[in-house]
């Protein structure tokens, strides 16, 4: 597992985007993702929208995806073993980069065929919790031409990133402006946020 942690927090560092391939296993994976596609199944997800609070905005010009919030609440064993590698991660971030993060929090997101989440940040303009933002994967065999990728705006050097099964992705909540590309196929991941309140 730590391994995986190094992986992410070195590949942060090298080029301000950490990606490690294995984050989550794939009999982890596989079971979040059966967890998902239930709550789809029974119209739990609801449509995604931008902003906190009262100013939430739907826009579906925007982004049209849907979303469910996880929560310890709902005592699934899969999103708590999700969970608890989350919070292995942020005891060792917090270690070895005095990051400082005290809290998360994470949503399934599910853009079906057609959809997509245009340029933005994640840190919200009057709430700067925000820190650092995550986004695991869950769509076995992805291929190119399913597109869907999510893609990061740097000055010198954009990248794509395909969202394959297992792979997580790290980066700081306020630097990168960053979108979804339009998907081909169902489209799968847990999204969230490290956060320091």
């Amino acid at each position: 597992m730590e391994n995986s942690f190094e992986t992410l927090i070195a590949s942060y560092i090298e080029n301000k985007v950490g990606i490690s391939q294995h984050f989550l296993s794939d009999e982890l994976a596989n079971h979040l993702k059966e967890n998902l596609l239930s709550l789809h199944h029974n119209n739990k997800l609801l449509t995604a929208g931008t902003g906190n609070a009262d100013k939430l905005i739907h826009n579906t010009a925007i982004r049209n995806d849907v979303i469910y919030w996880l929560d310890k609440k709902n005592n699934n064993a899969h999103e708590n073993a999700f969970f608890v590698q989350i919070e292995a991660f942020i005891d060792y971030l917090n270690i070895s980069c005095y990051a400082g993060i005290t809290g998360y929090e994470f949503h399934y997101s599910l853009y079906e065929t057609g959809s997509f989440y245009r340029k933005h940040l994640d840190q919200f303009q009057d709430n700067s919790s925000r820190q650092f933002s995550m986004i695991s994967y869950l769509n076995a065999n992805w291929q190119e031409n399913d597109g869907g990728e999510l893609l990061i705006h740097q000055l010198d050097n954009d990248q794509k990133i395909s969202p394959t099964q297992g792979k997580t992705v790290f980066f700081k909540s306020n630097e990168l402006v960053h979108e979804v590309l339009v998907t081909n196929e169902r489209r799968m991941s847990i999204t969230g946020w490290l956060k320091r309140d």
